[in-house]
């Protein structure tokens, strides 16, 4: 239904603890996806020294970065449930750890199949630490807040991936490959115990239904299908914010090969030049989540309509950069301003799927959101850049990949029109803040 913009019911909006609370748990959740990204990105500037070493296809490649984000997929919405109906604090510390200590292992692999097998099992301890962080977060701070908190939260991803990339770029040329999992596994296993002093939320009591579909992994499968086919927005912001994540992966993923390969840069070099692009798009994620919230003050719609416009300006930048003939450092300007651009879906549709999901199950809710981004964008990002470099080059695999900004904006403008509806269904629901740290691990499950 249509809801005019001057009478668009908005969510409880203070904090639900003390500010100085609220922003100890943002900034832990915030390293703690950090370092998340940083396990998963220090391979990509491994690459060449994996395809010297051990012979290994652009495919091959790409799979060692997707196979997290599959794994991640596939198992992000039992661990977002079980999450939601017990404890975030204490399920994060798990995952945190459980990531931590797959990085550290994958020094000690000694040919593919063993470092695919260490990749995934990173996966396994990520899984579903993304939408479980989003919830606390959006949850803690006002609504109003959301969408550039959430921002500066995914923006964490770009600046992991950026010290990611920086940090085994530089560690492989003067240690070897091997240490560069190392270096970067450690620091998490500290952070994940200093996470047992964030502030968690009371488990919301939910409803009758909403309580019988989160009993069991296939009661909450066939409550999300009915969720997606009742709440458009969810749906089409979901495919929309996918689309778009594949160019972002993509674009992460290959750049340093494309410096190796086609300009003649060294490794170590071509890593610290694709940083800047990863670099600009954590910028960009975050500027972009404000941008788009002040638009939203007065129309909420317009909080969709702008990161669409956003992504179609991405495509126009990439396409003079891989399509025309520029010099390298022109070029490396224009991809750079790409990057900026392309990150614009990350905060803003995951404020705008929070937005529209029940408080009691917003854990899973961000999960569904995460299935969606992680197998159907960051997963297929990087495999299809390499199938396509096997079949024509790394050069026309770069060039076609922006064009999935396309659809993506096509969507999220589907996405606009039941936006503000679906945030009125749900906008009288209120939250309480626990009493103590992890207090949550106590709570029984919610009343039916």
């Amino acid at each position: 239904m249509h809801i005019p913009s001057d009478s668009t019911p908005r969510p409880h909006d203070g904090y639900l603890v003390s500010p100085g609370r609220a922003w100890f748990a943002f900034a832990m959740t915030f390293g703690l996806m950090l370092f998340d990204y940083i396990d998963r990105q220090v391979i990509v500037s491994l690459f060449p020294h994996l395809k010297a070493e051990w012979g290994l296809s652009d495919k091959q490649l790409g799979s060692l970065v997707s196979i997290i984000s599959v794994v991640v997929a596939i198992g992000g919405i039992p661990v977002a449930l079980m999450a939601d109906r017990y404890s975030r604090v204490k399920s994060i510390v798990a995952m945190a750890t459980l990531w931590s200590l797959a990085t550290i292992s994958c020094m000690f692999t000694r040919n593919y199949g063993q470092l695919l097998a260490a990749r995934a099992m990173i996966g396994v301890g990520e899984t579903g630490y993304g939408s479980v962080g989003a919830a606390l977060i959006a949850s803690l701070f006002p609504a109003r807040m959301r969408g550039m908190l959430l921002g500066a939260f995914f923006a964490a991803a770009s600046l992991g991936s950026v010290m990611g990339v920086l940090l085994g770029g530089m560690i492989a040329a003067r240690w070897g490959w091997q240490a560069a999992f190392g270096a970067v596994g450690v620091p998490g296993l500290v952070l994940a115990l200093l996470y047992l002093f964030v502030r968690d939320y009371r488990t919301v009591e939910l409803t009758q239904t909403l309580n019988m579909a989160t009993q069991t992994p296939g009661n909450v499968v066939r409550h999300i299908v009915r969720a997606l086919t009742q709440s458009r927005t969810m749906l089409w912001a979901c495919v929309g914010s996918a689309l778009q994540l594949i160019v972002v992966s993509a674009l992460w993923a290959w750049l340093p090969s494309y410096l190796n390969r086609f300009h003649g840069v060294a490794p170590e070099l071509a890593a610290k030049q694709a940083a800047l692009v990863v670099l600009a798009g954590a910028l960009g994620a975050f500027v972009w989540g404000g941008v788009v919230d002040r638009f939203a003050i007065h129309r909420l719609r317009n909080r969709l309509f702008g990161v669409a416009i956003v992504c179609l300006a991405s495509l126009g930048i990439f396409a003079s950069a891989f399509w025309g003939t520029v010099p390298a450092k022109s070029q490396l300007l224009l991809v750079i301003l790409g990057g900026f651009l392309m990150t614009c879906t990350v905060g803003t549709i995951a404020a705008v799927v929070i937005d529209v999901i029940h408080p009691g199950v917003r854990s899973t809710g961000a999960a569904v959101l995460s299935l969606f981004q992680n197998l159907f964008g960051l997963a297929l990002g990087p495999i299809i850049t390499g199938t396509l470099s096997d079949l024509w080059g790394l050069q026309t695999a770069l060039a076609v990949m922006p064009l999935f900004s396309i659809p993506a904006a096509y969507f999220l403008f589907k996405a606009a029109g039941t936006y503000e509806g679906d945030v009125a269904s749900i906008a009288q629901i209120r939250l309480d803040a626990e009493h103590a740290a992890g207090a949550a691990a106590n709570c029984a499950p919610a009343a039916a």
